[in-house]
């Protein structure tokens, strides 16, 4: 496996639950407490900035209901290739299946060696919200040729995304949502925002209120053991990536007997807060950020040299285009402050993004902002038909069910003091956002990680990670019983494949179970 392997998968599919209201609906890491229907945007309940999730111990969870099958056949969409594609019904609700019920996409890429084959290995990329199938089908991208030799390689498009049907469907057109300018300078800015998130929220419901209730990472985890049950292996591996991560943990708390080895690639903590967990964030972004402008001052080379003031020059045109957005083409939002602030995140999800993002910001200051437009809708996964899958609505509606938060208007106004503070240009575009302090679902229960009884599980943090940075991720290895910390030194989202170490650390364990030494340094 190469580097560059590992980040042309990561720059199509790696995706992290953020706080990156600079989204403008700003769902994100911030997510409800509010009973099931939410008042209007002019909310006026208390501020609560510290408020606890509600958990539940693995006791509390029923056991999924294990009779269903899955029936392998070839895939429509993969003619020539020797994957697998299949469907698993699973119920709405474990409690309760008479409700009704999901059925899930599978993909399998079958071990390269048949002979020596350990079983299969269940994996995520991110999101939430992005389909695991994907993973399946790029599997040579994301795995050394020992894990494809050795493990079937089965992803699935977790409930509510995808394949999967139903699926979550909110809206058709992002510019309207997304595009919007933010951070705010006056009022009618700031509500054109809150009337935009109101608006997202009501065609959710509106289009996909049925399911909106029941995409719980919590439900999710349950999805996997009926996986596992229908795969016919007592005990399973599992390696997710990013908010695959916090799915990962969830799972070897609620059936630690049934985990045969689990890797967590870019973890986030889970006893923090949403607004820790968002500050951090904010903080991470920005620090990739100002690494990106120092070196680009530093070699005249870069396009956005700026006769070494980089900085100084990405501030001008942020200011610029907040006084005058820079037109694009027709029928598409121009670059507004929204829109170049998701542009900035998507780079700094990887160093390898980095010339992509020199290239824009120097066409931007010539009036060009395609470029900038490019890697907004990279963000997005627009495709080239205009049209977009469903991925970022279910990443907002999971985020919402799924996590605690401000709620209403009010609440998420009183953290943007905290935000600016924070990160100097970051801080103030995450903390503008209104879906999930306005969702219409009340909250699902989590559970409380603790990986009791799952046996050693590897968790990864990257040294230059904006979207999980590696406090997090070391927070996330001490929350779990047998966590074991291994850190990545790199500038991007994610460690494995990064280096020969990293790769083969991982690699023993899957394969062998040799245990490395918690707190290995991967350079």
């Amino acid at each position: 496996m190469t580097t560059v392997k590992h980040q042309v998968s990561y720059r199509k599919n790696h995706r992290h639950r953020l706080l990156l209201t600079v989204l403008t609906v700003g769902a994100l890491t911030a997510a409800c407490t509010q009973p099931t229907i939410l008042g209007s945007s002019d909310d006026t309940m208390p501020v609560d900035l510290t408020a606890e999730p509600i958990t539940t111990t693995p006791s509390d969870v029923p056991p999924p209901k294990l009779e269903g099958t899955i029936s392998w056949g070839k895939c429509a969409d993969e003619s020539q290739s020797v994957n697998e594609c299949g469907y698993l019904q699973v119920p709405y609700d474990y409690n309760d299946p008479s409700v009704g019920s999901f059925k899930l996409f599978l993909k399998r890429k079958p071990a390269a060696d048949s002979a020596n084959r350990i079983g299969s290995l269940l994996v995520n990329p991110g999101g939430p919200g992005f389909g695991g199938t994907s993973v399946a089908a790029d599997a040579n991208y994301y795995f050394s040729q020992e894990l494809l030799n050795r493990f079937d390689i089965v992803g699935w498009d977790p409930r509510g995304t995808g394949k999967s049907t139903p699926a979550i469907d909110c809206i058709d057109e992002y510019d309207k949502y997304f595009g919007i300018d933010s951070p705010p300078e006056t009022q009618e800015e700031k509500q054109a925002i809150v009337d935009a998130s109101q608006d997202f929220n009501d065609q959710c419901a509106k289009r996909s209120g049925e399911i909106l209730p029941y995409i719980s990472t919590k439900s999710t985890a349950q999805d996997m053991d009926s996986i596992r049950n229908a795969l016919g292996e007592e005990k399973i591996s599992y390696f997710g990536f990013s908010y695959g991560s916090e799915l990962g943990a969830t799972w070897v708390t609620m059936f630690p007997s049934t985990v045969r080895a689990a890797v967590l690639d870019g973890a986030s903590d889970p006893n923090a807060t949403s607004l820790d967990q968002g500050l951090s964030q904010a903080k991470g972004f920005e620090q990739q950020l100002d690494a990106f402008l120092e070196k680009c001052s530093k070699r005249v080379s870069c396009v956005f040299y700026s006769n070494g003031k980089s900085a100084e020059a990405l501030d001008k045109l942020l200011a610029d285009i907040d006084a005058n957005p820079i037109k694009t083409s027709v029928g598409r939002t121009p670059v507004t402050q929204g829109v170049i602030f998701t542009a900035l995140a998507q780079s700094m999800y990887s160093d390898a993004i980095w010339p992509d993002l020199e290239r824009a910001l120097a066409d931007a200051v010539k009036g060009d902002g395609l470029g900038v437009l490019k890697l907004y809708d990279d963000y997005y996964q627009r495709k080239s038909d205009g049209t977009y899958g469903n991925e970022l609505e279910a990443f907002i509606a999971i985020s919402c069910l799924d996590d605690p938060g401000p709620i209403g208007v009010a609440a998420v106004d009183a953290q943007i003091p905290i935000f600016a503070k924070a990160a100097k240009r970051f801080g103030p575009s995450f903390a503008y956002g209104y879906s999930c302090a306005l969702w219409p679902v009340a909250q699902a229960p989590r559970i409380t990680i603790t990986g009791k009884d799952a046996g050693p599980v590897i968790v990864i943090g990257t040294t230059g990670d904006p979207a999980t940075p590696i406090e997090s991720s070391r927070n996330a290895a001490k929350a779990l019983e047998g966590g074991i910390f291994i850190t990545v030194k790199a500038e991007q989202h994610t460690g494995y494949g990064v280096n020969k170490c990293i790769v083969t650390t991982v690699d023993r364990y899957l394969v062998d179970l040799i245990v490395p030494k918690n707190g290995t340094v991967c350079e």
